[in-house]
């Protein structure tokens, strides 16, 4: 996972993508991404399915550059603040308890 974070990084910068202006436009790219992602999923197509969260990340890792924010330390603070949960799913969704 490393290196290919490296990878989008250096593939952002050779794009001049990783500047702080772009960070709303990059935002919008994001929502295009799920949104095509949620698309491919209703469709229940695997192939796009894929693709679509792959790009969702890809553009996630751009923004994050963008902002100056490491991914994974984006990642690492999701997992603290959940790691420790407690609840249930119900219909599919986890609800705190």
């Amino acid at each position: 996972m490393d290196e290919l974070i490296k990878n989008v990084k250096i593939w952002a910068e050779e794009k001049n993508l990783l500047k702080k202006e772009n960070s709303q436009a990059q935002m919008l790219k994001v929502l295009e991404e799920v949104g095509e992602t949620a698309g491919a999923l209703l469709k229940n197509k695997n192939k796009e399915i894929i693709d679509g969260l792959g790009d969702s990340f890809v553009t996630l890792i751009i923004l994050c550059y963008q902002l100056e924010i490491e991914p994974k330390k984006c990642l690492q603070v999701a997992w603290d603040e959940i790691k420790n949960r407690k609840g249930k799913t119900v219909n599919g969704t986890f609800i705190r308890e």
